[in-house]
């Protein structure tokens, strides 16, 4: 996970170099940030991903046919 914010720290820098240079209203300045924001985007997902689970889910993985992890389609 540090690897994906010294990524992000990075493209914020080069970012903020883009925009000093060709304006805060260029394409390439709106192009360096939405860089930085798909990494944060993706840093975000990253951290979805690590919750666990609960006792109730990691019990259904393991049965799934037990009554208390019937899904049933209305």
């Amino acid at each position: 996970m540090s690897d994906i914010q010294a990524k992000i720290q990075q493209e914020r820098q080069e970012a903020r170099k883009v925009c000093e240079l060709k304006g805060d209203g260029s394409a390439e300045c709106a192009a360096a940030w939405d860089a930085v924001e798909e990494l944060q985007a993706e840093a975000s997902h990253q951290r979805d991903k690590e919750v666990e689970k609960t006792s109730l889910e990691q019990y259904c993985d393991d049965n799934p046919e037990a009554a208390e992890c019937r899904v049933y389609d209305n």
